[in-house]
């Protein structure tokens, strides 16, 4: 009984402290191949960074200070049925000292949505939206 105390207390510290993660979503990441690898973002407002953390690279972190703009888009890709399906993408622009970099990542249409509400509610900027994409059409 008392184990499963100290664990609900260290449950309630931690998200009263902030120290869990706010927000976590899988995403695919492309390499410079074009192959996707699987991916996890998140969004940790006690440290004020992103984080894109795939199992085969080092992890991506991106100070929230240093994201630039992010731009929303979503291409038509052709499935094995022959149906038409939308993929969505969010690429990252960002410093790190002088040098401007990019980063593209594939969200799932079930969670493109509340990963663009997170970009807005952790960073407070809008993923701009390229092309007609409306980011609220599902």
């Amino acid at each position: 009984m008392k184990t499963i105390q100290w664990i609900v207390l260290s449950c309630v510290v931690l998200i009263a402290t902030g120290a869990v993660a706010d927000a976590s979503f899988q995403v695919k990441v492309p390499d410079l191949t074009g192959k996707e690898t699987r991916a996890v973002l998140t969004f940790d407002d006690l440290d004020k960074k992103i984080e894109i953390r795939t199992a085969r690279h080092e992890p991506v972190i991106i100070p929230y200070a240093n994201v630039d703009k992010a731009l929303y888009q979503y291409t038509h890709e052709r499935t094995v049925a022959l149906t038409e399906g939308k993929v969505h993408w969010l690429e990252i622009d960002y410093h790190e000292g002088d040098a401007h970099k990019q980063i593209m990542v594939r969200m799932e249409s079930h969670n493109h949505i509340k990963i663009l509400d997170a970009l807005k509610s952790h960073i407070g900027i809008d993923a701009d939206i390229e092309g007609n994409a409306d980011k609220r059409h599902r």
